[in-house]
């Protein structure tokens, strides 16, 4: 049985077939038209959709060097469905290396957009209504926020059963059970009853090749999951620890931070994170575990105003704590 032809853009794209489109968005004061780049693979036969985007927030790279990775192996003659993939969403922010649009406005707090909003409105209904509407699931790539470093994991509504089955596949070190943020575009497309994951690994502007390996093999796991693409590997099996509790920890005083654990190491209540000194050498405050957990993400400018968050901890302690909202980037 041959798959139906894709449409995207205006243009269509035959089964078996691979496709760079340039979706026009607006122009520069310049007069230089500024597009959304995709790559359409509509495989030979039919199946299911998948979204891949990247760049959202400009500075956010490693999402990019996953796709590319990602779409390098890909060949419609085996693609069961199709892959639309968007590795510079945020075209703007890409080319200033800035999480935001011109107008500082953040595109992930934009959805679903509408077509006489902001640049940031249109830019995100353009991509639910060319990009979303058209797929059946989503994956969307993200790194922490300036100056901040994470952990390879999985944020995603893991209470709907299809996106939960996903999430496992996907094989990340974590996978959180995350509210989403309003306006962000996993909250519009799980809206659509689109299941959705977003991937965080690493930090801004630099590349984390352990966290683009997972992601390109998390990736590929998931399409063997849903069918639409065979691995040679594909009885491997990857356990994530499954989250549904994170709590940042703060910075009780300002000054200069000096921490004492990194990415993914495990951590007892009370157990000291680090301490906060002065410019002369004194300390003033010692950082301490609320509660037994992994650190899963921290600061990395070592300057620190006081209430500033500095160690993000996925909590594994059985005793309930009151979740603060994690950020859905």
């Amino acid at each position: 049985m041959t798959n139906q032809i894709l449409e995207i853009g205006g243009m269509a794209i035959a089964p078996g077939q691979r496709q760079h489109l340039e979706i026009p968005v607006a122009q520069l004061p310049t007069r230089t038209t500024i597009s959304l780049p995709v790559i359409a693979i509509n495989g030979q036969f039919p199946g299911p959709r998948l979204w891949l985007s990247a760049a959202i927030h400009g500075d956010e790279i490693n999402g990019v060097e996953i796709i590319r990775q990602v779409l390098e192996r890909l060949k419609a003659k085996h693609l069961y469905g199709a892959v639309i993939a968007v590795p510079i969403v945020n075209v703007f922010g890409f080319i200033e290396q800035s999480r935001y649009l011109p107008d500082r406005r953040d595109l992930n707090r934009s959805f679903p957009g509408s077509a006489q909003g902001s640049l940031g409105s249109r830019l995100a209904h353009l991509f639910m209504t060319e990009i979303v509407h058209r797929s059946t699931h989503g994956i969307d790539l993200h790194t922490a926020a300036q100056p901040r470093i994470n952990l390879p994991q999985i944020r995603a509504n893991l209470a709907d059963a299809e996106t939960y089955r996903c999430a496992q596949a996907f094989g990340a070190p974590l996978m959180i059970n995350a509210t989403t943020r309003d306006g962000s575009l996993r909250q519009a497309a799980s809206k659509q009853g689109i299941p959705t994951l977003l991937y965080e690994t690493g930090e801004a502007s630099r590349f984390d090749p352990d966290g683009i390996e997972i992601g390109v093999d998390g990736i590929l796991r998931v399409m063997d999951l849903l069918k639409m693409y065979p691995r040679p590997l594909a009885n491997t099996q990857f356990t994530s620890l499954e989250i549904t509790q994170t709590k940042w920890v703060r910075a009780s005083r300002s000054g200069l931070l000096h921490l004492e654990v990194k990415l993914g190491n495990k951590v007892e209540k009370k157990q000291r994170l680090g301490i906060i000194t002065d410019a002369f050498g004194e300390t003033m405050a010692k950082i301490r575990s609320p509660e037994q957990g992994v650190v899963i993400g921290h600061v990395q400018n070592p300057l620190v105003n006081q209430g500033d968050a500095i160690v993000n901890l996925a909590l594994i302690s059985d005793k309930p704590t009151k979740e603060e909202k994690n950020d859905d980037s």
